[in-house]
């Protein structure tokens, strides 16, 4: 099977929309996917700097959604014509993951960033036959079709906008799943955002929804804006005594902080801001040493790292999709589209902050 996708074949190259070519169909337990969207996450563009620990040439795009068009097997859930929205790999079979924790699979690195099932791999090719990297995030969704595991899609209504909810499999799915599972935020609690991009806004619409105290802080006055909109407190992250202004509008400190800029200074702030047994997520990778200042962690504070949202994508994308009904949870707002052979102009747009979350259309 041919059909076009956007290739990436070094850190320093564009993306080139290009033939691929699938050798074989779905095996038992996959689906293969006409893909109507796929949102550019941050993970995406983080490969250029990834210094080859992602192999490439690779077909990049994890924030997938489409239709089924082809099974592998009688025990994929799922039959043709289906809409569904695609997340993260996972093996199914590790404990953290029969434990309702799929985004801390033993093999989540390897399934999703490092390679991905090595079955795989000579199953998609170029033009040319040369190889290209086993699936990413199990989607390679940056492309007209994607061979993906059933268990990584998610069944939606048909008559949504299906082509606008892949970025409920990642982004989205990190900053309110950070809210709803690794928070429990409830009624009146308070939080800080740190970053008012694609996942700091998820999570203050998801605070919102769930009645809390939300302060939004980053240096852009525009995602401010749209922040405050969303519900939030805006703050701008220049703000001489940030820890100070964060607990003045929260009643003498946050009980939650979500990061999601891994700035040391941030991180260090928005601890000092967090009111005794507060709790700092970080949801961006680190990139350097995090020195964390005397006392940072003093009665009760503690920091943890959060992945995906802590999220089981089967439950969460469906109550997401469901707030996003009633109008509390307005994602499509942040949401710009582009066709797909604009990929390079899409990359740019995010990197200059112009767009949110740019959502890529295979077919428009």
């Amino acid at each position: 099977m041919r059909f076009g996708a956007a290739v990436l074949r070094s850190s320093e190259s564009r993306f080139a929309v290009e033939e691929v070519i699938l050798n074989a169909g779905p095996a038992d337990g996959e689906i293969l996917v006409k893909i109507a969207g796929c949102g550019m996450c941050r993970t995406d563009l983080a490969v250029r700097r990834s210094a080859g620990r992602s192999p490439l040439p690779a077909v990049l795009g994890h924030e997938g959604a489409g239709v089924v068009v082809e099974t592998g097997g009688p025990h994929t859930g799922l039959g043709n014509g289906d809409h569904v929205v695609l997340s993260f790999d996972s093996c199914g079979q590790c404990r953290n993951c029969m434990g309702a924790a799929p985004a801390y699979c033993d093999s989540f690195a390897a399934l999703n960033l490092f390679g991905g099932r090595k079955e795989n791999a000579a199953r998609f090719t170029d033009a040319a036959g040369g190889e290209l990297a086993p699936r990413w995030f199990g989607q390679s969704a940056f492309a007209e079709y994607a061979l993906v595991p059933a268990r990584n899609a998610i069944r939606a209504d048909p008559s949504l906008p299906i082509e606008l909810l892949g970025p409920l499999g990642c982004g989205f799915l990190t900053g309110a799943g950070a809210v709803f599972n690794s928070f429990a935020v409830g009624p009146g609690e308070t939080i800080a955002v740190l970053g008012a991009g694609a996942v700091g806004l998820a999570a203050v619409m998801a605070a919102t929804a769930s009645g809390a105290v939300t302060v939004a802080v980053d240096r852009n006055p525009e995602r401010l804006a749209i922040a405050e909109r969303f519900g939030a407190i805006p703050l701008d992250a220049s703000s001489t005594d940030l820890p100070g202004r964060i607990r003045q509008l929260t009643d003498g400190g946050a009980q939650y902080a979500l990061d999601t800029t891994a700035s040391a200074r941030l991180i260090n702030d928005a601890l000092r801001a967090l009111r005794p047994t507060g709790h700092l997520g970080l949801v961006a990778r680190l990139r350097n040493a995090l020195p964390l200042e005397p006392g940072a962690l003093d009665r009760g504070r503690r920091i943890s790292h959060i992945c995906e949202g802590d999220a089981v994508p089967g439950l969460l994308i469906p109550r997401l999709i469901g707030l996003w009904q009633a109008g509390r949870f307005p994602f499509d707002e942040l949401i710009r589209t582009y066709p797909l052979a604009d990929i390079n102009e899409a990359e740019r747009d995010c990197d200059a902050g112009r767009v949110v979350k740019p959502v890529l259309l295979p077919w428009g």
